[in-house]
């Protein structure tokens, strides 16, 4: 009788970029973002801190970084299971807080 069947386990893992154009200046983005977010992601579940104008986030299976860069708002997460199983919906309310905070 043979012995147990091995399979290999790997963790799927997904880049997400969203990039939104803005003029506003980081004083006014920072409250913004912090608003938006909080409405897009409620109840706690993204933690969020800033270090100096970066904002850094992280939630279950997602860890990621929001900043402005020439004008325009960067959105950067890599997303592991259970997030990367929710990649549309994440990316969905991401782009929305940020258009929001946008203006």
């Amino acid at each position: 009788m043979p012995g147990p069947r091995r399979c290999a386990s790997f963790r799927a893992m997904s880049e997400l970029v969203i990039e939104i154009p803005t003029e506003r200046r980081m004083p006014e983005l920072r409250r913004a973002l912090d608003e938006a977010l909080h409405l897009h992601f409620p109840g706690g579940l993204l933690a969020r801190r800033w270090e100096e104008d970066v904002l850094h986030l992280s939630g279950p299976g997602a860890e990621g970084t929001i900043r402005l860069a020439d004008g325009v708002l960067v959105g950067r997460a890599a997303l592991r299971p259970p997030a990367s199983m929710m990649r549309g919906l994440i990316e969905q309310k991401v782009s929305e807080a940020l258009r929001q905070a946008a203006g």
